[in-house]
């Protein structure tokens, strides 16, 4: 469902970045991996570290095991489920999993954003309710109606080629109608839903946006929001600074446990806190 939203899409890799931007890469712990793992961490609440030993048992680094693929299994440890149908199986003790915490189990991390995905799916049925609209051309929104007997048979026939041929490439086209000795209204229009003329997909697509960027706790001057008044959202710098410490930073400590395993000379390190007044 990423792919169902630009907001939806886009967000997650922009807290990724966020992370990465707080991140000092070090021998136990690779920016590609950490770019991996934060993204892992942002769509699903979970992300899933491989512990790499030498031959004495200490941990050297930690490699990334895709989430999607990833199952506890209830006797402990860890299942990755490969393409082909087999399995890959994991100590317990050689798998690091970092989870977002939920309330109602505490086998697998979880989103905070599952709550806005109804305002998600109408956003995306709103985008393609609106896309096949125009691409359907006639739009299968109105009843031609006509109740004037000098309509001959042939003539009936003839608008129904016209109607039909108006739909998909070439849409939009005009139609003329004589019936000589018709009365006014012989012919009629009668729409069965406007929606051109209400136009209630700007309306949805905001609404459902705004509740998309709340799910993620995503602040709009971040969110490529075009502000709709001249002030704007205020100072970007104050906002980036506010949301990095009380929206990142917490993430980050959270990565923190994978300290407990890496050898000391190649623990996870993270940049200082950004200071209320301090230049980014």
């Amino acid at each position: 469902m990423l792919r169902a939203n630009a907001h939806h899409g886009a967000i997650p890799g922009f807290k990724r970045n966020l992370l990465l931007r707080e991140f000092i890469p070090s021998a136990g712990c690779s920016i590609r991996t950490m770019s991996r793992a934060g993204l892992d961490f942002m769509v699903f609440g979970e992300s899933y570290f491989l512990k790499n030993r030498n031959v004495f048992g200490e941990v050297l680094e930690m490699d990334h095991l895709a989430a999607i693929n990833m199952r506890v299994k209830v006797d402990g440890g860890f299942v990755m489920l490969l393409p082909d149908g087999k399995e890959v199986e994991f100590e317990q003790e050689d798998v690091e999993h970092v989870m977002n915490y939920d309330v109602e189990q505490d086998v697998y991390g979880i989103p905070d954003y599952l709550g806005g995905m109804q305002a998600l799916l109408l956003n995306e049925a709103a985008t393609l309710f609106r896309r096949r609209y125009y691409s359907n051309g006639a739009h299968a929104g109105y009843i031609f109606y006509t109740n004037d007997p000098n309509l001959t048979e042939d003539d009936e026939n003839e608008l129904r080629a016209q109607i039909s041929a108006s739909k998909g490439v070439g849409n939009f086209r005009s139609m003329f109608v004589n019936i000589p000795g018709g009365t006014e209204k012989a012919i009629q229009i009668i729409p069965v839903g406007d929606f051109q003329a209400k136009d209630e997909l700007e309306k949805v697509k905001n609404i459902t946006r705004n509740d998309v960027i709340a799910a993620w706790r995503m602040n709009p001057a971040l969110a490529g929001i075009i502000p709709e008044n001249s002030g704007g959202f205020g100072d970007i710098e104050k906002i980036d600074r506010v949301y990095t410490n009380n929206e990142i930073r917490p993430i980050c400590q959270l990565f923190e446990q994978l300290n407990d395993s890496l050898r000391p000379d190649r623990r996870l390190g993270w940049r200082e806190p950004i200071e209320p007044g301090a230049a980014i």
